[in-house]
């Protein structure tokens, strides 16, 4: 008969977990990055050419994430310094590992080991220092999820209009590449009142759901213990660049294909 420390000891200790999370995440990443808004175009010039612009519900990808990450290091990194000189105001660590004060709240989850009570409780206690009660470390989960999903929408906001990927840039990419939107005059303003319909919404749901995803692979684990932002980001490069050799290969075979067509 399975007990409850034995059913943990085999999901977490014996990896179980951490494999689980990793295939659906891997999974559920690969689906979210295909799901996308598509925006008809059409030449202005060439009479029968369309095509379609695509807004990724991932539009800014999973670089936001390690914006965030880097900010909340940044803040570990203050609070070490302040408590290797003494300063334990906002908390003290116990090597480079918060065990109080808001230094505590602010420290990301990157495992099971930091939120589920009873490993939460070994590791404390392998510390030798007092125990957080249950309202803290949900609490410390709380933040967390806030710094994630908040600052996700925040620096995907600050990455699209930092890398030419707003509304107004991308506006003036499509103008200037000379095609337009179907039922809308030619003109950059145009295009851009479509593109504000989609890109800034689109925008703010991706930031969100890719924290909120991040925080969902922090809090079960991952294989080998990648962490939930370095796990979107393997998945997100591997997919990207098997969009890119898609891309490059339909390329190369374009003048085949059609002329196969032709002789059809």
């Amino acid at each position: 008969i399975f007990t409850g420390d034995g059913v943990m000891f085999l999901l977490i200790r014996g990896g179980i977990l951490a494999l689980v999370s990793t295939v659906a995440i891997f999974l559920l990443v690969v689906y979210v990055e295909s799901t996308r808004i598509e925006i008809p175009l059409a030449h202005s010039a060439v009479r029968g050419a369309r095509g379609r612009f695509p807004v990724k519900l991932i539009y800014a990808s999973v670089l936001p994430m390690i914006l965030v990450r880097a900010l909340q290091a940044n803040i570990q990194m203050i609070g070490l310094l302040l408590s290797g000189r003494g300063i334990t105001l906002f908390g003290e660590y116990y090597g480079s590992t918060p065990i109080n004060g808001v230094m505590y709240y602010l420290s990301p989850i990157n495992s099971p080991y930091d939120w589920i009570p009873s490993l939460v409780r070994e590791s404390f206690t392998g510390y030798g220092v007092p125990v957080p009660s249950m309202w803290q470390v949900g609490l410390h989960v709380l933040v967390d999820a806030t710094f994630l999903i908040v600052g996700g929408i925040i620096f995907a906001l600050f990455w699209i209009e930092t890398t030419g990927m707003g509304a107004k840039p991308t506006a003036q990419k499509v103008f200037n590449s000379g095609m337009q939107i179907p039922g809308f005059r030619r003109n950059v303003g145009s295009i851009e009142k479509v593109m504000l319909r989609y890109i800034p919404k689109v925008t703010i749901i991706g930031g969100a759901f890719i924290g909120a995803l991040t925080l969902l692979a922090s809090l079960l684990g991952t294989i080998g213990g990648a962490g939930g932002t370095g796990l979107l980001l393997t998945v997100s490069i591997v997919y990207r660049l098997y969009e890119d050799i898609a891309s490059e290969q339909m390329m190369e075979m374009h003048p085949m294909v059609r002329s196969f067509f032709g002789r059809e």
